[in-house]
């Protein structure tokens, strides 16, 4: 292996334990539900989902499984 590949790899791995260094500022994402699948996305902080129980709550099974 290219010894500049294996330098990224190894700091890579260092990276990966310190989750600190890393900021999601936001997201989306599809979730496959018992039932139905749902949208889901993480803007400003905070998730939003589009289930029907998450209108009522602002909190679901579904954004709490992603937190």
């Amino acid at each position: 292996m290219h010894s500049s590949l294996i330098g990224k790899i190894e700091k890579a791995r260092r990276y990966a334990q310190e989750p600190e260094r890393i900021t999601i500022h936001s997201l989306t994402a599809t979730f496959r539900g018992s039932n139905d699948t749902h949208d889901l996305s993480f803007a400003a902080g905070r998730w939003h989902c589009g289930c029907e129980f998450f209108a009522g709550w602002n909190v679901c099974c579904h954004t709490m499984a992603m937190e």
